[in-house]
């Protein structure tokens, strides 16, 4: 069953727009956002051999005591980037190439991002 609604099927055509330009390498992995209603992930990612490097969330038992109350907000979002970026920074991963995942740049992931390059990730 094909997915119609006109959000969806936006969001997908920004995100295959997005694919053909950006791509992770191992000096500049991918720094990728998901945002659902409840939560807010993010992921480092090695495009070349197609494997996850770092990864983060809402959900992360890190954050547990960080984030009170609902975990898809904005503030939930800057504890993930600040998070994401310092396990990046433990591994020696210090630039990335940012993905949007087809989101616009505004309030959470704009929020994340800004977090991320706060804490050290160069993008």
């Amino acid at each position: 069953m094909a997915k119609t609604n006109p959000r969806f099927t936006a969001r997908a055509r920004r995100k295959r727009h997005i694919r053909k330009r950006v791509s992770g390498t191992p000096e500049r992995p991918r720094l990728t956002v998901f945002r659902s209603t409840q939560h807010v992930y993010a992921q480092i990612i090695d495009d070349t051999v197609g494997k996850t490097l770092v990864s983060a969330s809402t959900m992360s038992p890190e954050l547990k005591d960080a984030i009170e109350g609902h975990r898809g907000n904005i503030e939930a979002a800057k504890h993930v980037g600040a998070l994401l970026a310092n396990k990046a920074k433990e591994l020696g991963i210090s630039q990335v190439v940012f993905d949007r995942n087809g989101y616009l740049y505004h309030g959470r992931v704009a929020a994340l991002a800004q977090s991320a390059r706060d804490a050290g990730l160069d993008f």
